[in-house]
This record gives structure tokens, sequence and C-alpha cells, in this order.
């Protein structure tokens, strides 16, 4: 069962998070499985959710944790994890509160760094969490440029963030994941929603940065 230590409750962005995630459109789920292909070993995940990653996860892993702390949230995470192709771990730990003994061989972040408040500091503890060589994975929504930049900048400081977790659609998330100390070694960005939708989400970077070795 979860340790419940240090859960959050946001129940709005629970009942907002289940629906959507249980309406993902099959780009976004596309994207998923594209993120966690050829993993292997021992993975954390960040900001698990309902747990919507688990059955993407390739067989070759020998264990995930995944960190959810919003409580409601982990409860869904947990069923999702009975089902899961791997053997899944929930902790309701913070981000910022998770420690472990052993160094992992993969960390993912899939919709998460987003909503952290400080996203450097962050990023840095997960390179701490990671051995030498390992990867961060990351599926993320990132800063736009022209009108739909203008229009992420307005969302974050009006009433984006409040309803939906503390996301904050214009953020530089893979120049923060460089200024970690991470070596991005594949990137792009995609549409999951047609460019003309009005969203400031409709946009993603999926990519694969590692911790180097020496």
């Amino acid at each position: 069962m979860p340790n419940t230590s240090n859960t959050v409750d946001n129940p709005f962005f629970a009942r907002v998070w289940t629906v959507m995630s249980g309406h993902e459109p099959e780009t976004v789920r596309r994207l998923r499985r594209e993120n966690l292909a050829g993993l292997s070993g021992r993975v954390l995940e960040v900001g698990a959710g309902t747990g919507t990653n688990f059955a993407f996860y390739p067989t070759t892993l020998q264990q995930v944790i995944a960190v959810e702390p919003e409580r409601r949230l982990a409860v869904l995470a947990q069923r999702a994890a009975e089902d899961a192709p791997v053997p899944v771990s929930i902790s309701t730990d913070t981000v910022e509160q998770f420690t472990a003994d052993e160094p992992f061989d993969a960390i993912v972040c899939s919709l998460v760094l987003c909503s952290v408040d400080e996203p450097g500091s962050v990023l840095r503890q997960l390179f701490s969490l990671l051995r030498p060589g390992g990867e961060l994975r990351y599926l993320e929504h990132i800063a736009g440029t022209g009108a739909r930049a203008r229009l992420q900048k307005i969302a974050d400081a009006t009433v984006w963030p409040r309803l939906l977790g503390n996301c904050h659609t214009h953020r530089h998330t893979e120049a923060t994941i460089v200024d970690a100390g991470f070596e991005v070694q594949g990137a792009r960005r995609e549409w999951a929603m047609p460019a003309w939708v009005p969203l400031p989400v409709a946009e993603f970077a999926i990519g694969r940065a590692v911790r180097p070795a020496g």
C-alpha cells in the first residue's frame, strides 16, 4: 500500500486529472509509449498521477517506484499498479522529499516538471538519484513561441496553475534539464493536438537525457 507520510490534498485537481487521464487522445498515449520504450533495470517515475504510464512499461524492467503525493491519485495509481506488466511500488512522498538507498537506472517524468515549484532544484535532485550513465526520459509541456507563448504567459499568470495542479505551461524545461547537468541525447517537439487549437498545452517535448558517466 502507499506510504502516506507526506500526502498532498488537492481534491479539485484530483477529480480533473482523473477525468483527463482517462480520456487522453491517442497522440498522447503514443508519446507515452515512445517515452518508455527500451527501458530496463530500476526506474523511478515522478508524478505518476493515476498510473497512466504503467501499462506501457516494457517487461524488461526489474522494478518501478512511482511517486505520487496526491492521496486520491495515489489510490488510483495503486489500482493501476496491480494490473501493470512489471512490479510497481507507490510512494506518496513529494519528489522533493523522496530519497533512495541506491541509484536508479532511469527516471521518468511525464507532464510533471511543469507543476513543481522549483524545477531546477528538482532536476538536480533527480540527477543525484541516477547512476552515472542513467537516463532521464521526459514528456513535458514546453514554452512556445509567438502567439502561443503569449497565451501561455497569460494562462500561467491567471487561472491555469490554480485549476490544474500548479501546471505552468511556459517553462523552458529542456534548458533547465541541461543546467542540472544532464546531456540531452535525443529530443524533439511534437504537436499532441492540432497547432490551431487555442490551448497552451498543445505542444510537447519528448526526449532522452543522460547523467554523464565521467
